[in-house]
């Protein structure tokens, strides 16, 4: 019997904003057709969730888009601190802190740093390399309907503009649309936390005498605290165009239409602390900033990624990067499964691996708010949720170390990795990327003795399995055997300085040692770059051992 479908795809994804085409970006690296429907007619238009953190750069750099996202960056390459005072012009203002990196420590944890890069100047890019990489992108297009069955998902699809409809028949399903996600809906999936912290109205607007207002202080964000005008000043271009977020109190009564262009040049004037500034209004947009988790991540064959699986404070930048990273779990196990080369079970620890860190994130992430009295905040005592200890308050880096540990430094417990520790806090209270099993790998230096180029060991996974062990050992035949014995995407390097070596460590660096093993040891490390088993020394039958540790990781049973 024909189906009655019209298009027929691995995967569907709902939701084309900056999760939705981090999807596509990700599947496509690892060869996976797929088709992305967003309801709206193109990419954001509203300067928003700007903020990339390292980790996330780091996925960008293995995709091979880092350099075009710094590029759509640029204006805002010289913005790293967080100023707060009463208004600009006052004798009050403090850096909460003035530099994102001071000392740059962090190179000695990433290959990559932090990235000021605003939603709509990201989402381009993403689409200008999407295509090439296996994907449909079909904008105004809109989810109707979905049914899922024990084979795949058949979803309804609507074009806005022809009003066509279309049957779309996929393997898989991955919901990225928003925070009042149909699909989760549709699910009855729901959500835990204390929902709704605040709301902001965000005001795009030009004015050239405010830079001379601000200066040299070339901030990410000012907090202005006037009582009668607080708010959050950003930059857009340091030279004509801001944005500035304003409290908005719908609780008591307050609705959008209160928010006039004279009332907010007003408040903006009163803000800054300049009566004469010229202020001219380009836009307005609500948002509202909460804390929710979805209480499943998955349903079957359709998974919840972005803000559809959590909402987050804006402040820290952690809900977009959660969002990107929880894009960047999924793929691979579902390419994995595609591939033939794991079992469904993989696509199970992706529930267990990102709900934890969106729950720890998202209690951060207001904790956060806290910290910097974030305008329009008001935070129940009760429920404000320590800093990560060991975290100095003020001065230095401010409490930057602890936004490093959330961004990079959490662990998966449990899910598809072996000889973790469950019972150890999703994100520790200092960073320790040590090679731990469910750890971020740790980065090294190292060169290709064979091209003479310069790799971090970050750059080694994206499409494969990597084992890295000493020249001289029987780890890499292991690995050579296995691969082939389960037909797995499995790389091994050796590590040395002798002629056996495929890749030489930077100035004398401990390969064995930066990862927690010794000389004679392994180190094998997911397509994610997420330590998935180590063993600290040799064994006397390598090939079985790592047999036997694959076929628990990708559920071959």
């Amino acid at each position: 019997m024909k189906e009655n479908v019209d298009h027929r795809v691995p995967v569907l994804i709902v939701g084309g904003s900056l999760v939705g085409l981090c999807t596509s970006l990700f599947l496509g690296r690892h060869g996976i057709t797929h088709m992305l429907v967003e309801k709206h007619a193109g990419t954001s238009l509203h300067p928003r969730g700007r903020g990339i953190n390292v980790r996330t750069m780091e996925l960008f750099r293995v995709a091979h888009v880092e350099d075009r996202i710094r590029e759509a960056a640029s204006v805002l390459a010289d913005n790293h601190g967080i100023l707060q005072g009463g208004s600009l012009t006052g004798d009050d203002q403090e850096w909460l802190f003035e530099q994102i990196d001071p000392g740059g420590a962090l190179a000695r944890f990433s290959p990559s740093t932090w990235c000021l890069c605003s939603q709509n100047d990201i989402e381009p890019v993403l689409m200008s390399v999407t295509p090439a990489l296996g994907a449909d992108l079909r904008f105004s297009t809109e989810l109707l309907s979905f049914e899922q069955d024990g084979s795949g998902v058949t979803a309804i699809v609507k074009n806005r503009e022809t009003g066509e409809h279309s049957t779309v028949r996929a393997d898989y399903l991955v919901a990225a649309d928003g925070p009042r996600s149909p699909v989760r809906e549709q699910l009855r999936i729901g959500q835990s936390g204390p929902g709704d912290l605040f709301h902001n109205v965000s005001i795009t607007f030009r004015s050239r005498m405010l830079a001379d207002v601000i200066g040299d202080r070339r901030f990410i964000v000012c907090y202005l605290t006037k009582p009668d005008a607080d708010g959050a000043l950003l930059p857009v271009d340091n030279r004509e165009r801001w944005v500035f977020h304003a409290p908005w109190h719908p609780d008591r009564g307050e609705t959008l239409e209160d928010f006039t262009d004279e009332r907010c040049v007003e408040h903006i004037r009163r803000a800054v602390g300049a009566p004469d500034l010229d202020v001219e209004i380009t836009g307005k947009a609500p948002w509202h900033a909460a804390e929710r988790v979805a209480q499943r991540y998955a349903a079957g064959r359709v998974f919840l990624a972005g803000d559809s699986a959590h909402e987050m404070s804006p402040t820290g930048a952690f809900g977009s990067n959660t969002g990107i990273q929880d894009a960047h779990n999924l793929a691979w196990k579902i390419a994995a499964v595609l591939d033939g080369a794991a079992g469904p079970g993989l696509l199970e620890t992706y529930e267990s691996e990102r709900l934890p860190v969106a729950r720890a994130t998202s209690e951060r992430a207001s904790a956060r708010s806290a910290e910097h009295s974030h305008p329009g905040y008001e935070p129940d005592p009760e429920t404000v949720v320590e800093p990560v200890a060991g975290a100095p308050a003020r001065g230095g880096g401010g409490r930057q170390n602890g936004v490093l540990t959330v961004a990079m430094g959490y662990r998966y417990g449990q899910g598809a990795v072996v000889g973790a520790d469950p019972d150890l806090p999703v994100v520790p209270e200092r960073m320790r990327l040590c090679g731990d099993p469910g750890t971020r790998a740790p980065h090294l230096w190292l060169r290709d003795p064979g091209r003479g180029e310069r790799r971090s060991t970050v750059d080694l996974y994206e499409r494969s399995f990597v084992l890295l062990s000493s020249e001289g050992t029987a780890w890499s035949g292991a690995a050579g055997a296995v691969a082939k014995r389960m037909n797995v995407r499995l790389d091994a390097y050796a590590i040395g300085t002798g002629p056996e070596a495929d890749l030489i460590p930077e100035d004398g660096g401990d390969w064995a040692e930066a990862h927690g093993t010794t000389a004679s040891g392994a180190v094998l490390v997911r397509p994610d770059g997420f330590v998935a088993w180590r063993s600290p020394d040799a064994v006397a039958d390598p090939e079985s051992v790592l047999y036997k540790v694959l076929t628990t990781l990708l559920d071959r049973y």
